[in-house]
């Protein structure tokens, strides 16, 4: 008999959840003016919001935590999370930040000018925020397979050659500070991006004189993604994977609460010691000292730790087959699903699930709603709401993907959870010809606004 999967871990601690009614739930997400981000954190049975910093950390990170050195300057933790850094990228230079967003902050002060172009593969909402922010664009360079949630494709991650040429080739090239590369790609539904792709990027990035960048907030999973499916990989690990994935590129922003599993930190990577040292500048402005940054050195340790955690085959095997088992119970379900399954989350296609619904009343927010009222589910909307307005006609931007993201934190929950996920949004979907209508805006910050945006039922 073969025997069947079992996670790679066991359960050590438990957090205790409560079970709420639905009644209870229809009140709170009105008084959150229907913002899943307004919730309180007691009034969700099973929250995949994000799985950004939700991680469980190991007994080995706990550890670690210990044995943090909070000097102020050049502290051991400082050096420990260097050394496991180059280990695994291989970038020499670095900087701590306090997470993902504050590395975007940092690098882009240094590199970015108003009126520059960003081409990538569909910059997520920070990467995004940032970019415009400095009266740059971002210009999204992803294959157009990436918009089909129903084709089975291995890499719908990837950047398109001729789109980015085309920028590339029709632009000064002083106007284009970098490219980035999103690993894996969360807006087109955590999709990889190829080994293949990465290096011809990197190659015409060479060509022209400018920067390749990596967002590696989930490069583990990119690396996982390419051994499982790409020629010539099988037989390397994880980390040999990873190195070679790095080496196509200049520098990385990495936010540490998705691949390196802590609750919080992040950090820049460089090969560049000039520009390390501009970046630098803008550290200690924004973050703080350089051995330190915006972490103290018990989370550096942590760090460290999870990021050689992380990049081993069995933790990866384990939280992505996860991710699967709630992918394949929707897709049998005839839920539609971006397919095929991405690394960190289940992203349901609302445009599919919901056609009767107008654009302009946002059905991905709809269906988040709907899910959290039939289950106390928390998901979120990655679709119009989070696209924002354009920066210079302010009308709404309303991208190919309309998604409600399921994002499952590593280590946390059980394939228990995933079923009861999967019932509830069965649920919602045996009863979706009776939802007829969704939500207008009624309060939304001038940028990123999907955080705070308020909203009431049309």
């Amino acid at each position: 008999m073969e025997l069947p999967f079992a996670e790679s871990y066991k359960i050590k601690m438990v957090e205790p959840v409560r079970k709420n009614t639905r009644a209870e739930r229809e009140q709170w997400i009105k008084d959150a003016k229907y913002n899943l981000f307004n919730l309180k954190s007691n009034q969700v049975f099973v929250d995949l919001l994000t799985d950004s910093g939700t991680g469980a950390m190991s007994d080995r990170q706990w550890s670690e935590m210990m044995l943090g050195d909070e000097s102020y300057a050049g502290a051991s933790s400082y050096y420990k999370l260097k050394e496991a850094i180059s280990n695994i990228t291989g970038f020499p230079y670095f900087l701590p930040t306090h997470q993902g967003r504050a590395a975007e902050n940092v690098l882009f002060s240094t590199l970015i000018k108003p009126g520059d172009l960003i081409p990538g593969n569909a910059h997520f909402d920070t990467t995004k925020g940032h970019i415009e922010f400095r009266k740059a664009t971002a210009v999204d360079c992803t294959i157009d397979e990436a918009s089909n949630t129903t084709l089975d494709h291995p890499f719908k991650g990837n950047i398109d050659l001729k789109k980015l040429e085309k920028v590339l080739a029709g632009n000064p090239v002083e106007r284009i500070p970098m490219i980035i590369i999103t690993v894996t790609c969360n807006s087109s539904g955590g999709q990889p991006v190829s080994m293949a792709n990465i290096k011809a990027v990197s190659e015409m990035a060479k060509n022209y004189g400018v920067r390749v960048i990596f967002d590696a907030a989930r490069f583990a999973e990119n690396a996982y993604f390419i051994k499982q499916r790409e020629a010539g990989y099988q037989e390397k690990s994880i980390r040999e994977i990873v190195l070679e994935m790095f080496s196509y590129g200049d520098g990385l922003t990495m936010s540490s609460k998705k691949d390196a599993i802590v609750n919080m930190g992040g950090f820049i990577a460089l090969r560049d010691q000039g520009l390390f040292r501009e970046a630098s500048t803008f550290n200690i402005m924004f973050e703080g000292f350089i051995t330190y940054g915006g972490m103290s050195g018990r989370d550096m340790n942590a760090l460290a730790q999870g990021l050689y955690e992380g990049t081993e085959f069995d933790t990866l095997d384990t939280r992505i087959k996860q991710v699967a088992y709630l992918g394949k119970l929707l897709h049998e379900a005839g839920i539609p699903v971006q397919y095929p399954f991405g690394g960190h989350a289940i992203f349901v296609d609302a445009k599919r699930f919901l056609p009767q619904l107008p654009k302009e009343q946002f059905a991905a927010q709809t269906l988040a709603v709907e899910l959290y009222v039939e289950g106390g589910v928390r998901g979120v909307e990655i679709g119009a709401i989070l696209a924002d307005r354009d920066p210079v006609s302010r009308e709404n931007r309303y991208p190919e993907l309309e998604l409600l993201r399921l994002a499952i934190p590593r280590r946390t929950y059980t394939n228990n959870h995933m079923a009861y996920v999967a019932a509830a949004l069965i649920n919602v979907w045996e009863r979706r010809n009776q939802i007829t209508s969704g939500y207008k805006i009624t309060y939304e910050a001038p940028i990123m606004r999907h955080f705070t945006v308020e909203l009431e039922k049309v």
